[in-house]
């Protein structure tokens, strides 16, 4: 038996301690008995960390689709896949069945065939959150193309970088997109990327907010007619379970974004698994995850983890505060959700708002509260806890990674004890190491370090593409033999984790992974800016902000400072997005450098975080006599 579904503590144990034992025996169980595989596997792994190359499922041949929806046709045709809950409440919601869902990704399919992409092609998708990005993920992996997606919030510079990092032939947008009370001109972002992206031959436009926008004839395509005339019928591609699947960006610390490479079998088992576990999904369930589809969270939890179980998948376009902050709860009311996946960026928003938006609905259907994308401050947690699921429905406090392709950390409802801030225990598969500045690892309880993972698991992301030298430097050079996964954490008495945070120059703002060095670079891009340096300090809702302590030039410093904090933020979100903009910018006389030159950022970390009793020694700085300065005009 794998225990697929975990019942209760002791089984948890139990499945650990084979899982650890025998993690082949482990995952090969759970990989036959619940999915739907071409061509069994001639070797369930072998990897070797050193290179790293890790291979799951070795020789099998399989379609992720097929286990998404032509397996499920027989028993779940006229169950709703997908729900839509459109941006406005006014507009009606849509149930699509697994039956006409098939059918939707089967006609883009053909329709992409017909654009001439095969497989192993890159497509790059950016659209906002509705239906047809959840079918455009979903035709790439059908025929065996790579889909790339990529957040709709982005710049066109961000979104032409990974246009151009991986090489896409197409690209799939909208007109538009509704975002609360704005609409977005989504496809003149495209338009402006594309100056840049020369290896791009289609563009494929789906109509959603039906604005006029200029369509570049041979190129620029309107969806709608070409899937009308396309067949509903498109035999699925047959992938090796090591083919890629998806590349999907994640921030660096340094340089450009990471494209991470994750493929057909390994992942397909790792997100269904995790899915049915942390979520605890029944047969008639209503499951909705709040992320957006161009983040992990979104792919795992959205689309491949829900379908491959045959569940109700509830997808939503618009904000938590539109019309009113009362809107997260009469989605919930309105079509009975039963598993509700936040982050805590969002529950922090809605705390601050008056109760009566809560209790005006009805969550009595809810039965897992879940939170995703940064560690869940205490306060939140128990706000949460009390008010959304009224103490009764568990708080699934999940940690895991763009790299890690599905939740490594959480409480499994029901079966765990919760414990505020805390993501407590590894999944089943999941092996973790707390290692210290030496590289040695740390044994016990009540001990913080390092959070690496010493064994892989099937979801591991096999490569940053185009770049394997960077994926070894970046996850496997730290500690010989692990994956460090860059964040902190502590392991209390009873061995469960509390992750701490980044310990590279990466800030989590509103669950977002913002690298510090991109944003650096685009402040440094004006004409004023003499040098910056980036960290994040505590805020109440998005958990950290960004603050940027900025050298001008000579010839900015008689400049108005208001008017060159919105210029620096119009630089921002040009480069990157408004998701990147600054909250705080403090010009300052000089940066706090080490002798060789490097800018001390812990220092600046704690001014920014009102703790600069606790500097530490600084006398060996190169310019000790700045940090003073800097305190004194602090923000």
């Amino acid at each position: 038996m794998s225990h697929y579904s975990i019942k209760h503590i002791e089984e948890y144990y139990q499945v650990y301690r084979k899982s650890v034992r025998d993690p082949e025996l482990f995952w090969g169980e759970i990989a036959e008995e619940h999915f739907l595989w071409r061509k069994k596997w001639d070797r369930v792994l072998s990897y070797d960390f050193s290179k790293p190359e890790f291979k799951w499922f070795e020789g099998a041949q399989l379609n992720i689709t097929e286990n998404c929806l032509d397996r499920h046709l027989t028993t779940r045709a006229n169950k709703t896949a997908l729900l839509f809950e459109p941006n406005n409440p006014e507009e009606k919601a849509q149930h699509i069945t697994y039956k006409e869902l098939y059918e939707r990704v089967c006609k883009l399919a053909n329709v992409l065939k017909q654009k001439g992409v095969k497989k192993g092609d890159r497509v790059c998708i950016y659209l906002p959150m509705i239906p047809e990005l959840t079918v455009s993920v979903l035709a790439c992996a059908r025929i065996g193309a790579i889909h790339s997606v990529v957040f709709a919030g982005f710049s066109s510079k961000a979104l032409a970088t990974r246009i151009n990092d991986c090489d896409c032939e197409m690209v799939i947008t909208s007109d538009g997109s509704y975002r609360g009370h704005k609409t977005i001109d989504l496809k003149a972002i495209v338009d402006e990327a594309l100056e840049q992206c020369s290896g791009v031959k289609n563009v494929l436009v789906v109509k959603r907010i039906n604005s006029e926008v200029s369509m570049t004839p041979n190129r620029d395509f309107w969806i709608e007619p070409l899937l009308k005339e396309a067949s509903a019928n498109c035999p699925a591609e047959i992938m090796d379970a090591e083919d890629p699947l998806f590349v999907l960006y994640t921030s660096g610390s340094t340089g450009t974004p990471k494209g991470m490479v994750h493929t057909c079998g390994g992942y397909m088992v790792y997100s269904a698994y995790t899915f049915k576990n942390v979520f605890r999904y029944e047969e008639n369930d209503v499951y909705w995850c709040t992320a957006d589809i161009g983040w992990i969270t979104g792919h795992s939890y959205i689309i491949y983890g829900p379908l491959a179980n045959g569940a109700t998948s509830l997808m939503f376009e618009g904000v938590p505060s539109y019309p009113d902050f009362g809107r997260f709860w009469e989605i919930v009311e309105k079509h009975r959700v039963n598993q509700f996946y936040t982050a805590p960026t969002a529950i922090r928003a809605l705390a601050k708002e008056n109760l009566k938006f809560i209790e005006s609905h009805d969550l009595s259907s809810l039965k897992v509260l879940g939170t995703v994308g940064e560690p869940i401050n205490e306060e939140a947690w128990h706000w949460y806890n009390v008010n959304v699921g009224k103490k009764r429905s568990p708080v699934a406090d999940s940690w895991f990674q763009t790299e890690t392709g599905g939740i490594m950390i959480s409480p499994i409802p029901y079966v765990t004890a919760t414990k505020p801030t805390y993501a407590t225990l590894p999944l089943p598969g999941v092996q973790l190491a707390l290692m210290d500045e030496n590289g040695d690892e740390i044994k016990g309880n009540q001990v913080d370090g390092r959070l690496c993972i010493k064994y892989p698991w099937p979801g591991i992301a096999r490569t940053i593409y185009g770049n394997h030298k960077r994926y070894k430097d970046t996850y496997f050079s730290a500690f010989k033999g692990m994956y460090f996964t860059g964040d902190g954490a502590l392991r209390d008495e009873t061995g469960y984790y509390r992750i701490t945070g980044r310990v590279d120059d990466v800030v989590i703002v509103s669950g977002h992974n913002m690298g510090t060095a991109p944003i650096e670079d685009a402040i440094n891009e004006h004409p004023a800016v003499a040098e910056s340096a980036i960290v994040g300090f505590p805020h109440d809702i998005k958990g950290n902000a960004l603050y940027g302590f900025i050298t001008l030039k000579e010839t900015g410093e008689g400049r108005d400072h208001n008017n060159l904090r919105s210029e620096i933020n119009q630089l921002i979100t040009e480069y990157i997005g408004p998701i990147a903009k600054l909250d705080k910018i403090q010009f300052t006389k000089g940066l706090p450098k080490t002798r060789s030159g490097k800018i001390m950022r812990r220092i600046l970390r704690k001014i920014a975080s009102k703790d600069s009793e606790n500097l530490g020694d600084i006398s060996t700085l190169l310019n000790p006599e700045v940090v003073q300065d800097i305190i004194d005009t602090s923000l």
